[in-house]
């Protein structure tokens, strides 16, 4: 299929991870920096919050550019019901990660399409639970240190890239899309684009 009839896609993500998932698929997609503010409300709960911004990026980037299929995802750690989103710097991604020890933290990662044009939206969450070391079995805070000062995941909800060296950290997961964990739930995008009309394997590039 030529690009001249293949849907506008956008990605409304600067992240790297997430294009990198994407671009598995082989389609043609832009991405763009949706401008949203990512303040949870009083009370939100985690999978609200992941959910509600996801929409929220596909649809800041969607008003702009109507004919376009934009998908908006977000990702939050659930730790006990407690948010705990990008830590940004290296302090609160020490106090993320001790927190976590020993703890099975739940993954929210949200995604959403929309597509104004056609009056389509979808929204969706995908969970996964992963486990963390205690301080006996790989966690201990000079191994927490030193997992920083090598990866500097402070982009990361969480505080760990568990498709890097984060994986040293973890005890299990416990999933159905892996690709969740890293931040676009592939099964669930590659479902909801076939619905907004995206023809995923007969628009792949060789």
């Amino acid at each position: 299929m030529s690009d001249a009839v293949f849907p506008y896609i956008i990605l409304a993500s600067t992240s790297p991870y997430r294009r990198e998932l994407l671009q598995r698929l082989r389609i043609p997609f832009e991405t763009i920096s949706p401008q949203v503010d990512e303040t949870p409300f009083a009370d939100e709960q985690p999978r609200q919050l992941a959910r509600r911004l996801a929409e929220a990026k596909a649809r800041a980037v969607a008003e702009l550019h109507p004919d376009a299929v934009v998908i908006g995802s977000d990702q939050v750690a659930d730790l006990h019901g407690k948010s705990l989103g990008k830590p940004l710097q290296h302090d609160r991604a020490v106090t993320q990660l001790r927190a976590m020890r020993g703890q099975t933290v739940v993954f929210h990662t949200a995604v959403a399409v929309v597509c104004l044009a056609r009056q389509h939206t979808e929204v969706d969450v995908a969970q996964v639970s992963v486990t963390f070391r205690d301080v006996d079995t790989g966690m201990s805070d000079e191994e927490i240190e030193s997992y920083l000062r090598l990866e500097q995941p402070y982009d990361c909800a969480g505080s760990a890239k568990s498709e890097g060296l984060g994986i040293a950290l973890l005890a299990r997961i416990q999933n159905d899309d892996p690709t969740a964990l890293i931040g676009l739930p592939m099964i669930k995008t590659c479902s909801m684009l076939r619905a907004a009309g995206v023809p995923l394997l007969t628009g792949a590039r060789a």
